[in-house]
């Protein structure tokens, strides 16, 4: 019975040793840093990736087919506006010409005639023009058969084929004018005189402007000043209205074209300010004006078309440049900031988590809507409340409601 007795006693001694030399359960501390959140004035921006273009461009082309015979400038030259960029071959187109200022001429002094009284011919002299018109006529009739033989036979050119045929329709419409001139000698009074001459001479004029117009296809001229970025041809080609021999850009204001998020076009209004970057400038962000929101939404992106006309003096800004435009819309008043380091957001949104500390320095996880600013901070829209204590380092993957040690007062 004293040996069961001392047993038990022994027992409950060492029992409650061990409990009186146990530690009570305790959670570890974990050394972090902290900030607090504050209210700060945020300017609100909407960023686009965007790429520049001149504010205005021509593809430079020719209007008739013709070799070309010299070019003045090449890829990379500046330009101005009416500057000669190219000369096409014209020795035919010169002949014509030369050909209206004749004609024009004889039909003038004509006129000059009747006015006066003098008929400028008698019935004689009309009947040698229409002599001479009727066999013009068929000379040219014979050359516009065989041109169509040797261009169906691949012999010649298009070009040529379209003179003839040009030609045809003058010396047909010099006949038709020679006989309806000697029938009304014939059969009119001398009082029409006066109208026919005048007739002629403005056939004339018409036929020397046309002329004129000819020859001026033959001197290709810059519409604007601006700068030759593309060059397609040289000299020996054959210009042709389809092909372009060069691509004029005038780069004094360059124009970002951003593709914006068709969410986000609704804040955007011109005269906005704007700013474009690019890794590809090695200059600071640039700034300009928003001068044209598109209409329209692309429907496979869903984007909206902004241009950003920014000043371009120095020609920092190249054609084809691609970078990014931020645009600013606003302010937020009285915005909860936090560092950037403090919110963990999910990839591809502006949803996040942020650890807040309490007044008992215990971690707690709050889940936040929040989206970047300058200056490496973010600004927070829902879950947390000015001056809060956020973790800033210390706190990626740390369990919820562990004790910190914030290490003084947060900044």
């Amino acid at each position: 019975m004293k040996s069961y007795s001392g047993s038990l006693l022994l027992l409950c001694a060492l029992v409650a040793g061990c409990r009186h030399g146990e530690e009570p359960d305790s959670k570890p501390v974990v050394d972090v840093k902290v900030a607090q959140a504050q209210l700060v004035d945020v300017p609100l921006t909407v960023e686009a990736p965007a790429t520049i273009f001149g504010r205005a461009q021509a593809n430079i082309t020719a209007r008739i087919t013709a070799p070309i015979l010299r070019l003045n400038v090449r890829k990379g030259d500046d330009v101005k506006s009416g500057q000669v960029l190219a000369v096409l071959q014209n020795t035919d187109l010169q002949a014509r010409d030369a050909d209206a200022v004749a004609v024009l001429a004889d039909a003038e002094a004509s006129l000059q005639k009747t006015k006066k009284g003098m008929l400028p011919t008698d019935i004689q002299r009309a009947r040698s023009e229409l002599a001479s018109r009727e066999a013009m006529l068929t000379l040219a009739q014979k050359i516009d058969e065989r041109r169509k033989d040797l261009y169906k036979q691949g012999a010649i050119s298009a070009r040529e084929l379209q003179i003839s045929e040009a030609d045809l329709a003058q010396a047909k419409a010099n006949d038709d004018l020679a006989r309806l001139n000697l029938n009304v000698l014939e059969h009119q009074t001398s009082g029409n005189d006066l109208e026919i001459a005048q007739s002629k001479a403005a056939q004339a004029k018409a036929q020397l402007a046309l002329a004129a117009a000819d020859l001026s296809y033959a001197v290709l001229k810059s519409p604007l000043n601006g700068t030759v970025t593309e060059q397609f041809m040289y000299p020996g080609d054959m210009a042709k209205p389809e092909l372009p021999l060069f691509t004029v850009v005038d780069l004094s204001t360059g124009v970002a074209r951003a593709q914006v998020l068709e969410s986000q076009a609704g804040r955007i209004a011109r005269g906005q300010t704007c700013t474009f970057f690019s890794p590809d400038l090695a200059n600071d962000a640039l700034t300009g004006k928003i001068t044209v929101i598109n209409q329209a939404v692309d429907p496979a992106r869903r984007t909206v078309e902004v241009w950003c006309e920014i000043p371009n003096p120095k020609r920092i800004l190249k054609a084809g440049v691609f970078g990014t435009v931020k645009i600013f819309v606003g302010i937020a008043k009285h915005a909860v900031v936090v560092p950037q380091a403090a919110v963990q957001f999910q990839e591809g949104s502006t949803h996040g988590k942020v650890y807040v500390v309490d007044r008992q320095q215990v971690a707690h996880v709050r889940e936040v809507e929040a989206m970047p600013i300058s200056g490496a901070k973010v600004r927070i829209t829902q879950g947390i409340q000015p001056r809060e204590t956020v973790i800033v380092e210390g706190g990626y993957g740390l369990p919820d409601g562990t004790k910190v040690d914030s290490n003084g007062d947060p900044k």
